[in-house]
């Protein structure tokens, strides 16, 4: 049995993806909980509606003290995956699970990541820069932001008439698509 604990700072709706992806296909996978730095954040309200553990947590239990870093050696997930995520990981965590943090990203690295590099940023940057393709990239979580190990990619095209909200969309796709099935290839390699 592998176990795997989310972060989403938003909406969830990664988080409702591989909940579903693993319900329908792999009983072999709990999701132990998911925690969010928001308390209004509809991530809990799905967390709620699936019957999955969700729990918030202020910047002192992050940052400051070792309340979020218990609850995960606690746990001692197989993965610690960040959808939409969008504070720093503590040093302390990432020594704590060398090579188990993972984050999705809505570009295709090293272009458009760093701080304040998220979501719509990200695609306004895109779109202002007219380029012609984008995509997601699944890395492993190290102490700069965006700046892991790549684990997986995968690209879209981009006409010059697409809006910021269809190249969010394109992305999307891909992130409900590829993120589920590389969380699962990470967790069963031999």
């Amino acid at each position: 049995m592998k176990n795997i604990v989310l972060f989403a700072s938003g909406s969830g709706s990664n988080v409702e993806n591989i909940v579903r992806y693993f319900q329908d296909k792999n009983n072999s996978v709990i999701i132990s909980v998911v925690l969010t730095n928001k308390s209004d954040a509809k991530v809990l309200d799905r967390c709620n509606n699936l019957n999955i553990n969700g729990l918030y947590f202020n910047r002192n239990a992050f940052y400051a003290t070792d309340c979020v870093r218990d609850i995960l050696k606690n746990i001692n997930p197989d993965l610690i995956i960040l959808a939409g995520f969008l504070w720093k990981m503590p040093e302390k965590i990432i020594k704590d699970f060398p090579s188990k943090i993972i984050n999705i990203h809505p570009a295709l690295l090293p272009k458009y990541g760093g701080k304040g590099m998220y979501g719509n940023n990200v695609h306004k940057a895109i779109k202002a820069n007219n380029e012609q393709e984008t995509g997601i990239t699944i890395h492993y979580v190290n102490e700069n932001y965006d700046e892991g190990a790549i684990i997986f990619q995968a690209k879209t095209q981009i006409n010059s008439s697409d809006s910021v909200e269809d190249i969010a969309n394109k992305v999307h796709e891909l992130e409900f698509e590829h993120f589920p099935k590389t969380i699962e290839k990470l967790l069963f390699e031999v």
